[in-house]
């Protein structure tokens, strides 16, 4: 394990698609803490941190094969992101999370600059998106709303808002793929 220590996150990302157990044991050691404080800054509760954390290594490992990764970390930070937005919107505690959580935009934490960078990424991509794709995927991603919720607010089906986020989504991993840095967040 001690010689991976040494590999780059390039070199780790190629033996992980080969199934190389080492190398994401790696990628874990070297990215979990940084990506389990930063959504504890979010959500301030341990289980529900531990629950993220997995879904995104274990996403990461089942997905190994076909990962068209670049920048390991931006990547990682990324899936957390929208993950604490998933459990966010799911949670009970929603209104407590989004009353006491940081701005993501003020984060001022050691991975602040690339968050922000991401961030104006994907505000730049949502930008142009259609009036209506547009709408429904803010009210997604930025004020957390459920599928049912949005539906209603616009008066729409939630089938709608629903293909409407699959879409925009799909849309947005293609965007983030042709920007040469960002290219892995795909």
């Amino acid at each position: 394990m001690d010689t991976y220590k040494a590999f780059t996150d390039e070199q780790l990302v190629d033996l992980l698609k080969q199934g190389d157990l080492p190398a994401f044991n790696e990628i874990y050691c070297r990215y979990s803490g940084a990506m389990y404080r930063f959504a504890f800054s979010i959500l301030k509760h341990e289980e529900e941190c531990d629950d993220v954390l997995q879904n995104v290594f274990t996403w990461l490992w089942e997905h190994r094969q076909g990962l068209r990764i670049t920048a390991l970390k931006a990547y990682l930070f990324a899936a957390i992101k929208f993950n604490l937005a998933g459990t966010i919107r799911l949670s009970n505690r929603r209104s407590e999370i989004l009353a006491a959580a940081p701005l993501l935009q003020e984060a001022s934490d050691e991975d602040s600059l690339e968050l922000k960078e991401l961030i104006g990424l994907i505000r730049s991509f949502a930008a142009q998106l259609p009036d209506r794709a547009r709408q429904i995927f803010e009210l997604s991603r930025n004020q957390y709303l459920t599928n049912k919720e949005i539906a209603e607010r616009l008066g729409i089906s939630e089938k709608t808002v629903e293909n409407q986020m699959n879409i925009s989504l799909k849309k947005l991993k293609a965007h983030l793929g042709r920007m040469s840095f960002w290219s892995v967040l795909i």
